[in-house]
């Protein structure tokens, strides 16, 4: 049981459930339906496999700075996997996520090619750029919901002809992803400096960086109201059921917001957590609306 748990937080699993909405998201903004079952397996696997096998490529290439930092909820930190577990494990899941997006039609294929050979690159270099690193892991995290509109696309091409409300709400879950990763930045500074790492905090202090990661978020916030306000977003016009959920989400991320440009000291274990938990509810919001409108 110990070592499934360390596999789990390893290839952070949870991200890979949240992909997963975030694609099924996608597919119904696309189509007003759901994607048919052998549809959604493949782009449910493909987002599983590769989210699972670049989380364990990248623990694999931050061991010594995630020591520094004294990161125990790492498992390679803790010694409950061996880093070569780690390797093994990217080296089996990576092409199997390839292989599943292969079978969905091209487009999905681009995007999950080029956003996993992306992923393998940020593990092994961005991750001392994290000024550019912060914006790669942003995309991570609105990619799923094109890959999600790409895998209704009835054509075997590639093309990126999709509903725009899909790109309004990608561009939602970019704005806050970057604001969780400056955060953590701040967080992970003192065993980013010891390595070299390039980061705001670096360049700008942690009090400008910390104020620059509650920017995104309340730029978040502010689209956020887009879809309930406008009728070219169908399902989520005047949704009062995305509404409550999305208004939960964006408290939650105003007080983060509120603490980030307020405090001088935080707590940021506590609201990389907590932002994260805003963040799922945030998908709920979607998904619920999507099928509630």
């Amino acid at each position: 049981m110990k070592k499934l748990k360390a596999v789990w937080e390893l290839m952070r699993l949870e991200h890979g459930i949240m992909i997963a909405i975030a694609i099924l998201v996608g597919s119904l903004i696309a189509e007003k339906a759901l994607p048919i079952f052998d549809k959604f397996i493949l782009t449910f696997f493909t987002a599983l496999l590769l989210e699972a096998s670049t989380f364990a490529l990248n623990d694999y290439y931050d061991l010594d700075i995630d020591r520094k930092n004294k990161r125990n909820d790492r498992p390679l930190v803790r010694g409950d996997l061996s880093p070569k577990t780690a390797l093994y494990l990217f080296i089996v899941f990576f092409p199997l996520g390839i292989i599943c997006s292969y079978f969905v039609n091209l487009t999905c294929f681009i995007i999950a090619l080029v956003t996993a050979l992306l992923a393998i690159l940020y593990d092994a270099q961005f991750k001392k750029i994290k000024l550019l690193g912060n914006f790669f892991i942003a995309y991570v995290m609105a990619v799923p919901f094109i890959f999600g509109g790409a895998a209704m696309l009835k054509e075997n091409i590639f093309t990126i002809n999709m509903s725009p409300a899909i790109f309004i709400v990608a561009l939602i879950a970019f704005l806050a992803g970057a604001g969780r990763e400056i955060m953590k930045d701040v967080m992970d500074l003192e065993g980013d400096m010891v390595k070299g790492v390039k980061s705001f905090p670096k360049y700008i202090g942690t009090r400008k960086s910390n104020m620059l990661s509650a920017f995104f978020y309340i730029l978040a916030i502010a689209l956020s109201f887009l879809p309930f306000l406008m009728s070219s977003y169908t399902f989520y016009y005047h949704n009062y059921y995305y509404l409550v959920l999305i208004l939960i989400t964006d408290t939650m991320l105003l007080i983060a917001s509120l603490q980030l440009i307020f405090k001088e000291s935080v707590n940021l274990n506590f609201y990389r957590k907590f932002t994260l938990m805003a963040l799922f509810i945030g998908l709920l919001a979607f998904l619920i609306g999507a099928f509630t409108g």
